[in-house]
C-alpha cells in the first residue's frame, strides 16, 4: 500500500500522507516521503504543501514498531527521521502544513518544519509529547520547534508537553489559521500558496539558507551523540 501521494499543478506541489490510519512514520513511510521530496525538486515546484488524511496529519514515529527493532535498525530509523525533517526545514521553496487532523510528536514537528501552518477545526490534538513519555528532545527538534513557536510558549510546548486544540494552537500564533470544520484545509492551503507564487525564489532560497543553514549543520553534528 502506498503511504505517500504526490501531485503538482501550476507549480504548487502536494505531498499527502495516507496509510489509512494514523500516518505513523516507519522506513516505508520515509522512503516514499523522500522520493516525493525528490520529485518536488526535479519538478521545480514553487510551493510545497504537506497534508494528511481526514482526521490525522500524522501521529509521528510508529511506536509499536520501535519496540521491535534491534539497536542498529533503531538508529537508522531515528537518523532517517531527523534528516528528513531537517530536509523539509531547509527546503529552498515555501512550505505549508495543511493539518487535516491530529498532529502528534513527529507529526507536530513536521508541521513546525514548514514555513506556514493551517489546521482544520475539530476535536483534534497537536502535541509534542516526548518529554511526557521520557524521551529528551534532540537538538534538531528544538531547532525546528523554536523556529515555529513564539518564545513565551516554548516551555509549554516543548518541555511540558501541553496538548492543544486547533483554536488554542492558532491563538498562540504557532499556527496561522484554523479552517472551519467541514471545509477543505488543503484547498485553503492551495489558495494561500497561490499568494506565494509571486515570490522571487532565488532570493527566497538564499535568505532561508542564511537564516537556517549554519544551525542545521550544527544539529546534524549532534545526531549521533543525542540519538544513538
Amino acid at each position: 500500500m502506498t503511504k505517500i501521494n504526490y501531485e503538482i499543478d501550476n507549480g504548487i506541489a502536494v505531498i499527502r500522507m495516507d496509510d489509512g490510519k494514523a500516518n505513523a512514520m516507519d522506513s516505508v513511510f520515509f522512503e516514499e516521503f523522500g522520493e516525493s521530496l525528490d520529485h518536488v525538486e526535479t519538478d521545480n515546484a514553487k510551493v510545497l504543501i504537506f497534508a494528511g488524511r481526514p482526521g490525522f496529519f500524522s501521529g509521528g514515529l510508529d511506536l509499536k514498531l520501535l519496540s521491535t527493532l534491534q539497536p542498529k535498525d533503531l538508529s537508522i530509523l531515528f537518523e532517517t527521521f531527523a534528516l528528513t525533517l531537517l530536509r523539509v526545514f531547509s527546503l529552498s521553496i515555501p512550505t505549508i502544513a495543511a493539518c487535516t487532523g491530529h498532529a502528534i510528536a513527529g507529526g507536530a514537528m513536521l508541521s513546525f518544519a514548514c514555513d506556514r501552518r493551517f489546521i482544520i477545526d475539530g476535536n483534534y490534538k497537536i502535541q509534542i509529547n516526548e518529554v511526557l513519555i521520557g524521551v529528551p528532545l534532540p537538538s534538531f527538534m528544538l531547532l525546528i520547534g523554536s523556529s515555529a513557536i513564539p518564545q513565551q510558549w516554548q516551555n509549554e510546548v516543548l518541555l511540558h508537553g501541553k496538548a492543544y486544540n486547533p483554536g488554542e494552537i492558532v491563538a498562540r500564533n504557532i499556527f496561522d489559521a484554523v479552517v472551519e470544520e467541514g471545509d477543505d484545509v488543503v484547498a485553503y492551503a492551495k489558495s494561500e500558496a497561490e499568494k506565494l507564487l509571486a515570490l522571487k525564489l532565488p532570493a527566497y532560497a538564499t535568505t532561508k539558507k542564511r537564516m537556517r543553514s549554519s544551525r542545521v549543520e550544527e544539529v546534524k553534528l549532534l545526531l549521533k551523540e543525542e540519538l544513538f
